[in-house]
């Protein structure tokens, strides 16, 4: 029976070949000298049931191809300026979806309660079916790439397959092309790889979204995504690579995060502080957006590379005065940047918080098809002309703060980690690490309040451990342990700081200015290089007054009140200690959580509690610390 499968199956890959491949493409595919990368063609080429197969290589011609398609048809259309084009999704795709989003898993594996899992044969076998067929009357395109600099430690190759010329033209831009490199991997060479179909379209928008699949096979390191166009699901290489990646990191022993990397750059010098996950700061140098790898150099120091090569930015509030960078790349003619999900009005794109001087039009196209202000949706609800997840993509290239170091194949060295979370009542803007350990502890106990760029509702504090919860794809416990490991075998362990922009005061309006994270910035820099001394607190480090003052002088020209100081940065005691609680309740739930957890919790408990019997309140001042 095994015997006449498989030669059932030869004889139908071997009639796909000559039906769907072309001399040309077979020839493309033959290059790669790789019986996997065939195999696994034929094998959803057989399943998929294209009408013809694209092999597409590095080449300007295939490139140029891809965004060539997606506007035949129709899966994006050009706007006014050079260069600029625009796709939307459908209302019911317009973000990561969590419950549709599962790590697949046999029988016996345990996860993390924040991964949804899947039990794996069952989620195989349901998502086979959605794709059966799915692509009949369509190109089947296949394309090739590199997460991280190519020929580095840091190189992951990776597979795409999709009927969706958009989510090529996406890809081109956003990752290093990987075709060449293919061609050293050997007949059996191990790689990612991504099969995608936007499903059966109605004017072409996926016309089932109730069957939208995004399954991560972690044992075969591929993903699976059906019936879904919005790029964050659709781009395999995206968050979904993300997930691959963190679980070979964590068997490996390197580091797999949700981070931004960046080239510190304060006035009048020039020196790096390596990686952070703030946001993008005018004047300084950029790495990374969204993901970094980051490995042990042979000289004891942490080096990190940007598994991408572009940006999938999202849009909203990006204006002249708070992304002014941004703003001018959005704004003038380049070689290639798509939007999505905005209004089109007059073949021009506009978004949410574009700021006063933009008048939006009342009418226009846009996520839900013809807009025209004063919208209402099902629920009586005004509908906004751009969705709040609105989104560019656009090369690095085309900054100009990109970094040279962004493809050096040794990566950048890290002198200081940055955790980010949207907390809205207890820490303070910037808190520095009292060392590595302390700092993977303050990694661990992030919380934030969701956003829009997650289906679902939006200002919900969540526990959301290294700002990467949302994409894990091994045990907490391994991941965290992981962690504590690489950085105790580092000779210079980077400064771990964490960041809050988003803290608020009684009166439910935000103590910081989004800017001010520019001065935030320049003391964790100046840190690093031992040019500030510190407040050190029951939570860590933070800024004296006297420094963070001369810091606004120098970044702003303006004066900062001791008054909002106080009000940042004084240590709320009780919300600090109730999170202590919330947090040893949930990682009780956790297996295979390292002890180095529970003696830092201990740790920072006892010094809350300590410092709250000396001072007698709950709320205390940086000025009597």
């Amino acid at each position: 029976m095994q015997r006449a499968a498989i030669s059932d199956r030869r004889h139908e890959t071997s009639d796909m070949r000559e039906e769907t491949l072309d001399k040309e493409n077979l020839a493309k595919l033959e290059a790669l000298g790789s019986e996997h990368v065939t195999g696994i063609i034929e094998e959803y080429a057989a399943l998929c049931a294209p009408e013809r197969i694209v092999v597409l290589t590095d080449s300007a011609e295939d490139k140029a191809y891809a965004k060539k398609r997606s506007l035949e048809l129709g899966e994006e259309f050009p706007l006014a300026m050079q260069g600029h084009t625009v796709h939307f999704d459908g209302p019911a795709d317009q973000g990561r979806d969590k419950a549709k989003t599962k790590v697949l898993v046999s029988g016996g594996v345990h996860m993390s309660a924040h991964v949804n899992v899947g039990e794996r044969s069952e989620c195989l076998e349901e998502v086979r079916e959605l794709l059966r067929g799915s692509m009949n009357d369509r190109e089947m395109l296949v394309a090739f790439y590199c997460l991280g600099p190519a020929h580095s430690p840091f190189s992951i190759l990776a597979m795409q397959i999709t009927d969706s010329p958009y989510v090529i033209h996406s890809a081109n831009l956003l990752y290093r092309p990987g075709y060449e490199a293919f061609k050293s991997l050997g007949a059996n060479g191990h790689f990612f790889h991504f099969i995608h179909s936007a499903g059966e379209l109605d004017e072409g928008v996926s016309k089932h979204p109730d069957k939208k699949r995004i399954y991560i096979d972690i044992e075969s390191n591929r993903v699976f995504a059906v019936n879904v166009q919005y790029a964050g699901n659709s781009m395999g290489l995206k968050k979904l690579a993300l997930r691959l990646a963190i679980r070979k990191a964590v068997y490996e022993g390197w580091l797999c995060e949700h981070m931004f990397i960046m080239d510190a750059r304060p006035e009048g010098k020039n020196r790096s502080t390596g990686k952070t996950s703030t946001a993008m700061v005018p004047g300084q140098k950029i790495v990374g957006d969204d993901i970094a790898y980051i490995r042990e150099s042979e000289d004891g120091y942490a080096y990190a590379a940007n598994s991408e090569q572009g940006i999938f930015g999202i849009l909203e509030d990006v204006n002249p005065v708070d992304d002014a960078l941004i703003w001018k790349t959005l704004t003038t003619p380049r070689q290639d940047l798509i939007f999505s999900n905005v209004l089109i009005a007059q073949d021009k794109p506009y978004w949410l918080g574009m700021g006063p001087e933009v008048k939006v039009p009342p009418e226009g196209k846009s996520w839900v098809g013809q807009w025209a202000q004063g919208m209402m949706d099902e629920e009586d609800k005004r509908v906004p002309f751009a969705h709040k997840n609105a989104r560019y993509i656009i090369s690095l290239s085309e900054l100009e703060n990109v970094d040279r170091a962004l493809n050096d194949p040794r990566g950048v060295p890290v002198s200081g980690v940055i955790y980010g979370g949207r907390d809205a009542d207890t820490s303070p803007p910037v808190v520095e690490a009292l060392d590595w350990a302390h700092g993977v502890f303050m990694g661990c106990i992030i919380e934030s309040e969701t956003t829009a760029a997650t289906i679902g509702a939006v200002g919900v504090k969540k526990h959301d451990p290294f700002a990467n919860s949302d994409f894990l794809s091994v045990t907490l416990g391994s991941y965290i342990k992981n962690h504590f490991d690489f950085g105790s075998r580092l000779k210079h362990p980077p400064k771990v700081f964490t960041v809050n922009y988003f803290l608020k005061g009684e009166d439910g309006k935000f103590l910081n200015r989004k800017v001010d994270k520019k001065v935030w910035l320049a003391w964790m820099e100046g840190r690093v290089h031992g040019e500030f001394e510190a407040i050190e607190t029951p939570v860590g480090f933070i800024p004296r007054y006297e420094d963070v003052r001369t810091l606004f002088k120098t970044v702003f020209g303006s004066d900062y009140a001791k008054e909002d100081y106080e009000r940042q940065f004084s240590i709320r005691t009780a919300h600090f200690l109730a999170r202590l609680d919330r947090m040893e309740e949930t990682y009780k739930k956790e297996v295979g959580m390292p002890e180095e957890f529970g003696g830092e919790l201990g740790k920072v408990r006892e010094r809350l509690r300590t410092t709250y019997e000396k001072h007698g309140k709950e709320i205390i001042s940086p000025f009597e610390l």
